[in-house]
This record gives structure tokens, C-alpha cells and sequence, in this order.
């Protein structure tokens, strides 16, 4: 694994198994698995290879021509909700220039940044799309946020100890996460962290717990809060600042103000619904460490998958989602183009059948309302549950 000292600015992110061995088994499987075979998992990662080097042959010039037309649409929006703005003491303009920023923010970080900082365009070779000089409509700095997930979080998925995610260091979102008192705020944590979602994420992705525990160097630490600094400052101006001070030539200057802090608002409360979608809804599955010693690239693919959740729905709303509405298929590959996860889906959960394995999926509200009723019920001391320790044990004595 490599560590914090040894990253730089220009690190390219890589997310797939990598160096895992194709044949051999973990110290323990995930209850889930435990009817799996050694063989049976190996073909399963052959499978999944398959359909991934099917869809690098088809890739070209059709995916370029989608990422760039919605890269215009999305600046085009931009452009369009700001000047609205400017004119912002008429409540029409107002409106429609608030909903076309919203809309504009949530496509900037959900289907162009976050996707293009996976590195799912640099095939391309286009300097003005790639991960390694992308920077996007967040505070948290893109080169921080490559290395806390697609560095850790897309390694260790859902595994407690080592994915921080699994709470982000502010909520206990698994049972085998210790419970203290200050736990019993889980809801009300959460409820303040979605609408200020980026500003919670770049204090997240600080790793401040990594820098108590000496995980992380002091000089480290100083670079990653100056450039969380410089950003801040940035996303501030252009917000806060620019767009109000020239929507003061037509006294709209309260109004326009008031348009951005919604809009980002908006955007933030969407994005962490999504994303607290991905992982936390009823049927996904959490992992010790136990279960990935000796884990080999067959049971990578069945981690991220069990592991992970879909929403189902329109083409809209997965476009909206960044193509995270295909969770699953994006932690198998994260490097794919997102346009190319629908199709990808459909092999991925006949897989996910025919080797018996869960294939989490539901509408956006059930998922949203499943990932709550965890947020409220884990706020509470346990009461018995059967922990995942409990149920990996009870699944390698049987």
C-alpha cells in the first residue's frame, strides 16, 4: 500500500485490483460468499474482466462526443443560471437562474468531476479532460480527494478499519463500529452534513484522525490545508463574491448571492443522498480485515459488489447521479466510462445471479429512506445484533 508520504500532486489514480492474485483465497469469505468456491471465484473474476475488455474495445469516439456534449451542456447551464442571477430581483429570473446553477453544480461534480478524476477519460489524451489536471466545482482539492477515494476508499471498500468512509469519521453507519454517547447525534449529524456535504467532505479528506495517529507527516498535513485553503478562497470568490458584487449594477446583488448559496445547497444535499446511496441501504455488506487478507482479484469483485448499491430509474436521474446509480458496476471498473455502466449493469447482475450473490438495487427514495432508518438505528448502543464478526464467524463453522 503506499503511503501518505509518498504521493504527489500529479499522481494518477489508480482504482482496479492491480497486482491481486488470480487464484487463492482470503483468510475468510464474507458470509455472502461462503458457498463460493476458490475456482468458482476465479471464473467469476475471468467473467468480469471479460465484460470489462469488452467494453475497452468498443470505446471511442461515440464516448468522447457524450463526455463533451455534456461539458458543454453543463457550462452552457452555468453561464446561463449566473447571468440570471445578475438579474436576480425579478423572482422568475431569480428561479430559473437558481435551478439552471443547481443543475449545473450537480453535473459538474456527479457526471464530469467525479468521473473524470477516476480517470475514466484520459484515453482521450486530452489535457483539458484528464485526472491528473482536472479541477472541479468543490472545495475539497481534486488531488486530496483522488487519494482518500480513489486511492483508499475504492481499495478498501466498506471494510471497517480501513475504509474510512464507512462514516466518514462523524457517523457510526455499521455495528461493528464501536458505540460511545456522542453516536446518539447520528441523525442530527447527518442532517447538518447534507447541505454543507462539500465543506464536510474537505475537512474529511484533511485526514485529520490519520495526522493524530502519526498515519500522516506534519509537512503533509501544512500542503493539504494550504491547498484546501486556496480552494476555499476560490469557490468563496466566484460564489460569494463575484457574482453578487456584479449583480449589484442591477441591485440584485442580495438576490444573487442568496441563488448561489442555494444552489450549492441543493447540489449538496443531491450529492450526498447519492452518494450515501451507494454503500449504507439494507442488503449491502460491510467487511473485517480478516476477509481481505490473502483477497484475490475474484473476491475484490465480490467485495465491491456485495458491498455496494444501485438506484434504479430514467436515464435522467442516472445522469444526474453521475452514473453512481450503477455503484456496483462503477467500484468493479471504476476506470469505464460512466456511459457505458447501463449496459454494463445488465451483464453485471446476471453475474451476480447465477453465482448466487446479492445484487442490491431499489428507487431513489426506498434507498434514501433504507440509508436513514441505518443512520437512526446504529445512533443506538446495540441491543444483540448480530454483527458481521458474529456472522463471518458463524459462516466459517458451517
Amino acid at each position: 500500500m503506499t503511503t501518505l508520504t509518498e504521493r504527489t500532486e500529479t499522481k494518477p489514480a489508480v482504482t482496479r485490483p492491480g497486482a491481486l492474485a488470480a487464484t487463492g483465497h482470503p483468510l475468510v469469505r464474507p458470509p455472502a460468499a461462503a458457498h463460493l468456491s476458490d475456482e468458482q471465484v476465479a471464473e467469476l473474476g475471468r467473467e468480469l474482466d471479460a465484460v470489462r475488455d469488452e467494453v475497452l474495445a468498443k470505446r471511442g469516439a461515440t464516448d468522447a462526443a457524450y463526455i463533451r456534449r455534456v461539458i458543454k451542456v453543463q457550462r452552457g447551464l452555468e453561464i446561463g443560471g449566473r447571468a440570471a442571477l445578475l438579474v436576480g430581483r425579478n423572482k422568475a429570473a431569480w428561479v430559473a437562474g437558481t435551478a439552471m446553477l443547481s443543475v449545473a453544480k450537480i453535473l459538474e461534480n456527479m457526471e464530469i468531476g467525479h468521473n473524470v478524476l477516476h480517470g475514466q477519460w484520459d484515453w482521450m489524451r486530452d489535457p483539458d479532460i484528464h485526472s491528473t489536471t482536472w479541477e472541479w466545482d468543490f472545495v475539497t482539492p481534486a488531488r486530496s480527494w483522488q487519494h482518500t477515494h480513489n486511492d483508499l476508499h475504492h481499495r478498501w471498500t466498506n471494510v471497517v478499519g480501513k475504509d474510512r468512509d464507512v462514516g466518514y469519521n462523524l457517523l457510526r453507519m455499521d455495528a461493528d463500529q464501536p458505540w460511545t454517547p456522542f453516536n446518539l447525534g447520528n441523525p442530527l449529524y447527518n442532517a447538518i452534513l447534507a447541505p454543507v456535504f462539500e465543506w464536510g467532505i474537505a475537512l474529511y479528506d484533511l485526514e485529520i484522525p490519520e495526522y493524530k495517529e502519526g498515519l500522516k507527516s506534519k509537512e503533509d498535513m501544512n500542503r493539504d490545508l494550504k491547498a484546501v485553503g486556496v480552494k476555499a478562497v476560490k469557490q468563496f470568490t466566484k460564489d460569494y463574491a463575484a457574482t453578487p458584487a456584479v449583480a449589484m449594477l442591477t441591485g440584485s446583488g442580495k438576490q444573487a448571492l442568496y441563488g448561489t448559496l442555494a444552489a450549492n445547497a441543493i447540489r449538496n444535499v443531491w450529492a450526498h443522498a447519492v452518494i450515501f446511496c451507494g454503500h449504507f441501504p439494507e442488503g449491502t455488506d460491510t467487511f473485517t480485515e480478516e476477509m481481505v487478507e490473502g483477497e484475490t482479484r475474484g473476491d475484490w469483485y465480490v467485495r465491491q459488489m456485495i458491498g455496494s448499491a444501485n438506484i434504479s430509474g430514467s436515464k435522467f436521474m442516472h445522469l444526474m447521479t453521475g452514473n453512481l446509480s450503477h455503484q456496483v458496476e462503477h467500484h468493479c471498473f471504476p476506470d469505464l466510462p460512466s456511459n457505458r455502466y447501463a449496459e454494463v449493469a445488465v451483464k453485471v447482475k446476471e453475474i451476480c445471479n447465477r453465482y448466487g450473490l446479492p445484487y442490491t438495487t431499489g428507487p431513489l427514495p426506498k434507498q434514501v429512506a433504507s440509508t436513514w432508518a441505518k443512520v437512526f438505528k446504529l445512533a443506538l448502543p446495540d441491543t444483540g445484533r448480530f454483527s458481521l464478526k458474529k456472522k463471518a464467524e458463524t459462516a466459517g463453522a458451517s
